[in-house]
């Protein structure tokens, strides 16, 4: 068989990438990083109201990069399922509680100055 037929080489039980896979995950990873510098260099100077939009769409495209890394680079893809829960987990909790915090963040500025 041809190397190319075999995406993912078995060595054992871990997985390995192979050259084309890092390179697509690279090629994935530029596209979105491209992605961010034309918003930010491009479409929000042209147009400034769209602004409370961009931080939103740059959040999500950094989670995107951050899968990419995470499960690639760093071959959680290829873990067993209990060890990828026991650190995504974790994760999304604090993902919610700066989200939460950052919410009620303004709780103090609100008492310090009120209306």
């Amino acid at each position: 068989m041809s190397a190319e037929a075999h995406e993912v080489h078995h060595d054992g039980d871990h997985e390995t990438m192979t050259r084309k896979r890092i390179l697509q995950v690279a090629l994935i990873l530029t596209i979105i990083t491209c992605i961010e510098f034309i918003i930010a260099l491009a479409i929000i100077p042209s147009h400034p109201n769209l602004l409370k939009f961009a931080n939103p769409v740059y959040i999500v495209l950094t989670l995107f990069k951050a899968f990419y890394i995470v499960a690639y680079f760093m071959h959680l893809k290829f873990e067993k399922m209990g060890l990828i829960l026991s650190i995504a987990i974790p994760v999304i909790f604090i993902i919610g509680l700066i989200l939460v915090l950052t919410n009620e963040s303004h709780h103090w500025v609100d008492l310090r100055f009120p209306l």
